[in-house]
């Protein structure tokens, strides 16, 4: 049994420009397309750290990055587990 079942777990939360997005497809090469919670759908690219380490599928929630010289396309920086993203959505952090 683990200490924090049922119970509150600290989860990473977005840092500067970092937004909350939601995979919606699945695009190939490393490439998926996301909804951010600032309303914009963008092409998000999984980097090589997390390649074959963290598997991303459509419906995960996930951090993203903006680019800065292209609003359209950002990067993955960190993947949620599912009841990370239910108490993310309990807390009322996403939709």
């Amino acid at each position: 049994m683990s200490d924090d079942e049922g119970g509150r777990k600290n989860l990473r939360m977005p840092e500067d420009d970092e937004v909350f997005a939601e995979v919606t497809d699945m695009l190939g090469a490393n490439r998926v397309q996301v909804r951010c919670a600032d309303g914009e759908e963008r092409t998000a690219r999984i980097p090589g750290r997390m390649q074959k380490r963290i598997w991303i599928r459509e419906g995960d929630v996930v951090l993203v990055e903006p680019w800065d010289w292209q609003d359209e396309k950002a990067d993955v920086v960190w993947r949620y587990e599912k009841s990370e993203a239910d108490q993310l959505r309990e807390e009322g952090h996403i939709q």
